[in-house]
C-alpha cells in the first residue's frame, strides 16, 4: 500500500512580529503558529490530500485572516479536488471568500481589513498523479534526484537588476479594494513511489538561494530536510515568515 508522508513547519523568522503564513494538510490546518520542529503526518495514497501553504501579504493588515481562512477552505473541499478545473474553481471560491470576508469586516468598522489578501501555493495528491498550483510567488518544487524544478508559476515581476528577488506580486487572492479575478496556475504530473516535493513560502526560498534548498533536500530525509531548510532560512537572516512542507510517496 502506497502513502504520503508530509513533514512540515511554519515559523515567523527573525524579523516580523508575528506570523501570517498558514499552512493545510489534509484536515490539519496550522495558523498564525510557530512550531520549531516539523510536525510530520502519514496519509493513505487514494482520497484527494490537498497540501499547501498561504502567505497573507505583508504591509497589509490583516494577512493571517486571509492566509488562515484559505487553508480552512481548503481543507474542508480538499478532498474534492480531483481535477484541474476543481481546483481552478476552488482558488477562485477562496478569492472571492477572502473579498467576502473583507468587506464584511469593513462593515462592522474593520475597514483596515478591506485589503487584506494572501498568496497560495500547494499541491493535490491523487492516487497515480499531482496537481500543483499556486496564486502569488509562493513555490512548489519537484525535488527528484536529478536536481530541484520548480513546478509552479511565480506571479511577480522580473527582479531589478542585480537582485535576485522581488517582494512584489501581480495577482494574490484578495489584496485590492474591490473584487479582482485570478488565473490560477494548475499543472498535472504523473506520480510513483520515491517522488518528493516540496511547498514554501518565500520566507524560503528569498534568503536561501535553490541551488541550495536542492543540496539539502539530496542530502536529508523528509523531516531532517524540513528542519535543514529551516534553519537555513534562520542562518541567511529569517527576514520573513517561513512554513514548508516536504510531501514524500512511499511504500509500505
Amino acid at each position: 500500500m502506497s502513502y504520503v508522508a508530509v513533514s512540515a513547519l511554519s515559523h515567523p523568522g527573525l524579523l516580523r512580529d508575528k506570523n501570517e503564513d498558514s499552512l493545510v494538510v489534509g484536515p490539519w490546518t496550522l495558523c498564525a503558529t510557530v512550531t520549531e520542529n516539523p510536525q510530520t503526518l502519514v496519509f493513505p495514497l487514494g482520497t484527494p490530500l490537498v497540501v499547501a501553504v498561504a502567505d497573507g501579504l505583508g504591509g497589509h493588515p490583516g494577512g493571517e485572516v486571509a492566509s488562515a481562512l484559505v487553508v480552512r477552505r481548503l481543507a474542508s473541499i480538499g478532498p474534492t479536488l480531483s481535477r484541474e478545473d476543481a481546483v481552478r474553481d476552488a482558488l477562485d471560491s477562496c478569492n472571492r471568500a477572502v473579498y467576502a470576508a473583507a468587506d464584511a469586516k469593513g462593515g462592522d468598522g474593520g475597514s483596515e481589513l478591506t485589503m487584506m489578501g494572501t498568496t497560495v501555493a500547494g499541491a493535490v495528491v491523487l492516487p497515480e498523479s499531482l496537481l500543483a498550483f499556486n496564486v502569488g510567488d509562493s513555490r512548489v518544487f519537484a525535488a527528484p534526484r536529478g536536481g530541484l524544478r520548480q513546478v509552479s508559476v511565480d506571479d511577480s515581476p522580473r527582479p531589478a537588476p542585480g537582485r535576485r528577488t522581488t517582494s512584489l506580486v501581480t495577482q494574490c487572492l484578495g489584496g485590492t479594494p474591490h473584487y479582482r479575478a485570478v488565473v490560477p496556475h494548475v499543472t498535472a504530473a504523473s506520480l510513483s513511489p520515491g517522488d518528493r516535493y516540496l511547498i514554501c513560502t518565500d520566507g524560503l526560498t528569498d534568503p536561501v538561494p535553490d541551488d541550495a534548498v536542492d543540496g539539502l533536500l539530496r542530502e536529508y530525509d523528509d523531516g531532517r530536510a524540513a528542519f535543514e531548510l529551516w534553519k537555513a532560512a534562520i542562518a541567511a537572516g529569517g527576514p520573513d515568515n517561513i512554513t514548508l512542507a516536504v510531501v514524500r510517496i512511499a511504500d509500505d
